[in-house]
């Protein structure tokens, strides 16, 4: 009897490495890699722990500040704001300040909240979680709701009008949304959890992407911004070619405040790829192509090819549609903006507003030498922006929305004194959804249920609770941003310029922006 039981415990504890090794030696028998056929079995183990190396430097060897494209303090910040409504911290900020940067410039004397100029009167009702306990391994947390909770809007003096000239302007009492993110790279929950976490805040917006409006964009009643790419989903005929009668009758449904000709995407400067696996018949029908297909779009619309024939075109639709169009734009430099705005004086046409993205910007697949190497960051695309618009005498006429890694209130305040009068975020939309950085957004099985279709990963992600957390998200992020304002000795965030944020260089030398970069005088 001993014996035998001896030998069942033998054969249970050898058996699993036995059982193991067998299948890596199986596996060196047909190697892919040089390593595997001198070293099979450390050749194999070198190749699980570099899968395992992102998640491993993710979460144990990368500083608080160090991760990209957001350090770990930048994504437990945002996800605090969706979840908890606050932005506290405790014993200081780890922001390494020695090295250069942009930096807004307080008030002897700043604002007190009571002097704000701020829509808090018609208060919304809300949800958060609070904690209840905090240990080693375990958090424990309950949803709570209240009946009172304060949307920080623009007061009516300050409302952002895009398109006062159109028969139809769209009025903005918040400044921050939801920036393009096409149906098919992002699945439909993600899509009611951003529009109705919108809608419940109030005075914002989401972007279609270039995939097309969808039922479930609509269906959610927030204010929609409809994406055009030059792969023109949603707006084409059964030849791919733009079909102004689909416009028209997206121009028709009330909750499409304007239109964007995606002309350039941050570090995306190319067409547009999405995988047949997820386009399903719901994205299929929103984007007019067969269910299944693997669909591509050009990197220009095609009969597009100069400042001329894109300013006519723009034109043709604000006068078809009534509503506003506007462009989106990476800037490259100011020569080469400045050829469209001298054909605009030239034709007495402008769009209504210019989405300018910095090269930091792209939450879907991109080339990696794009990423890294396409396009001005932001900020300096901001300045460069702003200052030819003035240069050419135009900055009233057109609103500039900016996108591009502004996912905290610090980040849109810089962002709006430095030209901005609206700010899009794609990824703080994402990981106020439940987006873990996990980089699968490419591959259809986002593990948060953000960007996919599957059904079977959908349902990581619930609508009506992710809801909240959106709407949280955009609630802290105006409430900081006013809070700025404020420290800054402003009424309003629509007040912040150049001479409210100063930069600080590598050997600690001062100068405001203002000074750094003067706003030019109007030549035209």
């Amino acid at each position: 009897m001993v014996p035998t039981l001896l030998c069942v415990i033998i054969i249970i504890l050898l058996l699993p490495p036995i059982v193991f090794f067998g299948y890596m030696y199986a596996l060196s028998k047909q190697p892919k890699h040089s390593i595997i056929r001198s070293h099979p079995f450390l050749g194999w183990m070198r190749y699980l722990l570099e899968k395992l190396g992102p998640e491993f430097r993710q979460y144990w060897f990368e500083s608080d500040t160090e991760g990209k494209p957001f350090s770990r303090s930048d994504f437990v910040g945002m996800v605090y704001a969706a979840k908890y409504r606050t932005d506290l911290i405790s014993f200081g900020g780890k922001r390494d300040y020695e090295k250069p940067g942009f930096y807004l410039s307080n008030a002897m004397f700043p604002r007190l909240t009571s002097e704000l100029r701020v829509d808090n009167e018609k208060v919304v009702p809300g949800k958060k979680y609070e904690i209840t306990h905090e240990g080693l391994f375990t958090r424990r947390e309950k949803f709570i709701e209240e009946q009172e909770v304060k949307p920080w809007m623009l007061h009516d003096e300050d409302v952002i009008v895009v398109g006062e000239n159109r028969r139809q302007p769209w009025r903005l009492k918040g400044m921050f949304g939801a920036s393009a993110t096409s149906f098919g790279a992002v699945g439909e929950n993600y899509i009611m959890s951003a529009g109705y976490g919108a809608r419940m805040a109030g005075g914002s917006w989401i972007n279609t992407g270039e995939g097309g409006v969808a039922e479930v964009h609509l269906s959610t009643g927030v204010d929609i911004i409809s994406q055009i790419g030059p792969g023109m989903f949603g707006f084409r005929d059964d030849k791919g070619k733009f079909s102004l009668e689909e416009y028209k009758k997206k121009a028709s449904i009330p909750n499409i405040k304007a239109f964007e000709l995606k002309f350039h995407q941050g570090a995306k400067i190319r067409g547009g790829h999405l995988e047949g696996s997820k386009v399903t018949e719901k994205v299929a029908a929103a984007r007019l192509v067969p269910v299944g297909q693997t669909v591509n779009s050009p990197n220009r619309f095609e009969f597009l090819t100069n400042p001329d024939e894109a300013l006519r075109f723009i034109g043709s639709l604000q006068e078809a549609g009534g509503k506003p169009v506007g462009v989106k734009i990476v800037v490259g430099d100011p020569k080469r903006l400045e050829h469209f705005f001298e054909k605009m004086l030239e034709l007495s046409i402008y769009p209504d507003f210019i989405t300018v993205d910095g090269s930091e910007g792209g939450s879907g697949a991109m080339f990696k030498a794009m990423a890294d190497g396409m396009g001005l960051p932001l900020y300096a695309a901001l300045i460069i922006l702003d200052d030819t618009m003035r240069k050419f005498g135009v900055r009233d006429r057109i609103r500039i929305f900016a996108s591009g890694k502004l996912v905290t209130p610090d980040k849109v305040a810089i962002a709006m004194a430095l030209g901005a009068d609206c700010v899009n975020s794609a990824r703080g939309f994402m990981i106020a959804t439940g987006c873990i950085m996990a980089m699968q957004c490419h591959t259809g099985k986002c593990p948060t249920g953000v960007t996919t279709t599957d059904s079977k990963y959908q349902e990581a992600l619930v609508p009506a609770e992710k809801q909240w957390r959106v709407m949280n998200y955009i609630l802290q992020l105006r409430e900081g941003l006013f809070s700025l304002a404020a420290a800054c000795g402003l009424e309003s965030p629509t007040e912040l310029r150049r001479e409210h944020v100063v930069f600080t260089n590598e050997s600690g030398e001062t100068i405001r922006v203002v000074d750094l970069f003067p706003y030019p005088v109007a030549s035209r």
